[in-house]
């Protein structure tokens, strides 16, 4: 990775490499061309705000003990053991437990809009995938990659290896939302895929009907999967900023509507709560993690609602 971008970003580069923090902001992010900076930056901009938060250290609970082999880290023996067993003892804590991951993320056409915000609801969405994969290969788990539309596009099994990394940002970078999506059947098809129990990480702006969508999900915990379901909307779809007469068009459909902002602004608003909150509440009953975002929230909010969901269920 190289140490500076070259030509009249020099200064601009050095400034924000001392102040990573600057990556948890959307409109910041936009600025770095290459997702591998990107995902580095904003993970190492999160884990420097978490390393002064009361949440420092929970994923590293005691959980049970290994065998010593060579290269441990000393500090970790467990010196009484060793006085009763004349053996040596690692203490091993559940940050040592592995976890299979999936990233599966949306292609649909909606997933590229944008009202005022840098990022489309899919360079977000992009931007948190790639993190939380840099996150968890930092962390030696294994982590996959799964694109959808109507069907499913590309998928590439789990790995730890820090090559995997660099794999799946060259399919992340590379992606573009188009067209139409069927949420529910490509999840159906992919639980049909899976081999083992993994956490699931699904991005999406959910703009279609709930139902199939919520069965699928079903789906997944049936099988004994972990899900956690970003439901990633544009800062404009949550907070309806809009004035006076507007028409709006279907971006996968050739639909258009013109309405008055102002007498429909009400109306809006409950419904797009209502529509958070049905999700929110379904997702309770079965188990499922439910984190609603809109593009004006800042990564490490997002990274930190993810680790916290993770943490309930330990």
């Amino acid at each position: 990775m190289p140490s500076a971008l070259p030509g009249e970003n020099q200064g601009w580069y050095n400034d924000v490499m001392s102040t990573p923090e600057k990556y948890l902001r959307p409109e910041v992010i936009r600025n770095v061309a290459r997702l591998d900076l990107r995902a580095k930056f904003i993970v190492e901009g999160f884990l420097a705000g978490l390393h002064a938060s009361p949440f420092h250290g929970f994923s590293v609970e005691f959980s049970e003990h290994r065998k010593y082999v060579p290269g441990d880290d000393l500090k970790d023996l467990d010196w009484g053991v060793y006085a009763k067993t004349d053996k040596y003892y690692i203490k091993k804590f559940q940050a040592e437990t592995n976890v299979t991951g999936y990233l599966v993320m949306d292609l649909s056409a909606s997933m590229g809009y944008t009202y005022r915000q840098e990022l489309t609801k899919f360079d977000y969405g992009i931007c948190l995938a790639a993190a939380l994969g840099y996150l968890m290969i930092h962390q030696q788990d294994p982590v996959g990659l799964v694109t959808f539309d109507t069907r499913i596009q590309a998928c590439l099994p789990p790995r730890s290896k820090r090559t995997q990394l660099g794999t799946m940002l060259s399919v992340l970078s590379n992606l573009k939302p188009t067209g139409q999506t069927d949420i529910a059947a490509c999840l159906h098809q992919f639980v049909s895929m899976m081999r083992s129990k993994s956490l699931v990480m699904i991005f999406s702006d959910l703009l279609t009907d709930p139902a199939p969508v919520l069965e699928s999900l079903y789906h997944l915990r049936h099988r004994g999967h972990e899900v956690i379901l970003f439901h990633i909307l544009d800062e404009a779809e949550v907070h309806f900023p809009f004035e006076g007469l507007i028409e709006f068009e279907d971006v996968e459909a050739p639909d258009r509507l013109t309405i008055d902002a102002q007498g429909m602004r009400g109306e809006y608003l409950q419904a797009i709560k209502e529509f958070q909150e049905s999700y929110r509440n379904d997702c309770f009953r079965a188990g499922i993690d439910y984190v609603p975002i809109d593009t004006s929230i800042s990564f490490d909010k997002a990274l930190m609602e993810y680790l916290l969901q993770r943490q309930r269920r330990f």
